[in-house]
């Protein structure tokens, strides 16, 4: 299998014993993933709410109407549960397809052997369930839960790249800005024009494709409490 994409830094790490949350995101990535916008990552988030483990891969930054998940593509959310911090853990993953009508199949898969299945259409808001009723699925289009003040952003870059007597370490950084620039950066990206607005969301009413998932967690937790969380999408 060759792997197309992989959202870099992505991982978390869930705690099933103490509810928390987590998440990570990586919007518009390289220009070789650009070709299919169906299999860039833009979120991996989760969640435990007691009995189940929430987890959602979202895919197709800006997707347009009538976008569509790739029937060429396995989207797959990775998990690795541990009894604690360091120690190598048991690996689940959740692979998910699609066919030509959008018609989804998931499978929860653990060394070699499939733990349950789910297929048919998922894009009613309740999704479907496998027979078991421990795992859930929708699949479609959501709006983007991600905020980025692009125009806070730019502002930021313009700065940096008006200042003078900059130098710049190997990688092309800069590493001794004014003092008067890092304080516009402060104001920059904490709102908009330079600081004069208020921040706006780049990313407000705007979609994105989500794969939503809620699974039983005796299916990710064979090996501890603790549950490591990334994404991947795969040709």
């Amino acid at each position: 299998m060759k792997t197309k994409h992989l959202l870099r830094g992505a991982a978390a790490l869930l705690a099933i014993s103490v509810a928390p949350f987590a998440f990570a995101a990586d919007h518009l990535d390289a220009p070789g993933v650009k070709t299919d916008a169906s299999t860039d990552i833009t979120d991996v988030y989760t969640w435990n709410d007691g009995t189940n483990v929430a987890l959602i891969l979202n895919v197709s930054p800006l997707a347009a109407t009538g976008a569509k998940f790739s029937n060429a593509a396995k989207y797959v959310l990775h998990t690795e549960s541990t009894m604690k911090y360091g120690v190598a853990g048991t690996e689940t993953d959740i692979i998910c397809t699609f066919d030509a009508t959008q018609k989804i199949s998931c499978w929860v898969v653990s060394g070699g052997a499939t733990k349950d299945y789910v297929t048919g259409d998922a894009s009613a808001t309740a999704g479907i369930k496998s027979a078991s009723g421990k795992v859930q699925v929708f699949a479609g289009p959501r709006d983007d839960p991600f905020f980025f003040n692009l125009g806070g952003f730019k502002d930021a870059e313009a700065d940096v790249e008006a200042a003078t007597g900059v130098t710049t370490d190997a990688a092309g950084c800069p590493n001794n800005l004014p003092a008067s620039t890092v304080m516009a950066l402060d104001k920059d990206l904490g709102g908009s024009n330079h600081g004069t607005g208020a921040a706006v969301d780049f990313f407000a009413g705007k979609n994105v494709l989500s794969i939503v998932l809620s699974v039983d967690k005796t299916l990710l937790t064979s090996g501890g409490p603790l549950v490591a969380v990334w994404g991947s999408t795969n040709q």
